[in-house]
């Protein structure tokens, strides 16, 4: 049984280009085994930003924590438990302004949580997430992916290596605001195929 946990992250619906490479790819990886699905929007489902309350509710003992803590840790939980009981993520999500979604980084500070996804060893953090794959799927409209100005990919794969999960895989269909974007999708599209379910 294999456990795929699909995030997404753009406000464009199903007219996401990222999206849609990942929802290609998530049915590619379905294909030789038994799987589920977990599908996880950031864009629509509002995902909060981190506060000092929060943060402190989700160190806390769930045995020790008050009413009030237990409201507040519930998200990063669910955001946590969707991370440990996959095997295999795919990160669908656009570049914007250089960069990743804010509802990309909200994510991310919620579920970085000191002993739960990672702990602080000797020689510094060590994810706690090992064993797992990522695949993390791009569009942008103008910036090439892994170049200078994209602080996008470079930083999504540097936190899910954070958290343990060091094999990642990028599929990108960067400048698809141009006159060969099609081509560009249809390249992505391509290396997908390839991927081995």
């Amino acid at each position: 049984m294999s456990n795929i946990l699909h995030i997404t992250a753009s406000i464009r619906g199903d007219d996401s280009v990222s999206t849609a490479l990942g929802n290609a790819l998530v049915a590619k990886l379905s294909e030789s085994a038994a799987t589920t699905v977990t599908r996880r929007d950031l864009a629509a489902n509002d995902v909060p930003y981190q506060t000092w309350d929060r943060f402190n509710a989700g160190l806390t003992d769930p045995n020790d924590r008050d009413a009030e803590q237990q409201e507040l840790a519930v998200i990063a939980d669910d955001l946590i438990a969707e991370l440990l009981a996959a095997d295999t993520i795919v990160f669908s999500s656009p570049i914007y302004n250089f960069s990743v979604p804010a509802t990309v980084k909200a994510w991310a500070d919620l579920v970085a949580r000191a002993s739960t996804t990672f702990k602080y060893a000797e020689n510094g953090p060590k994810g706690l997430l090992t064993g797992k794959k990522a695949y993390i799927t791009i569009a942008s409209g103008g910036t090439p992916v892994g170049s200078d100005m994209d602080f996008m990919s470079s930083w999504l794969e540097f936190f899910l290596n954070f958290l343990g999960i060091t094999v990642v895989e990028v599929i990108a269909a960067d400048g698809i605001m141009g006159e060969d974007a099609d081509a560009k999708i249809e390249a992505a599209h391509d290396q997908i195929a390839k991927i081995a379910a």
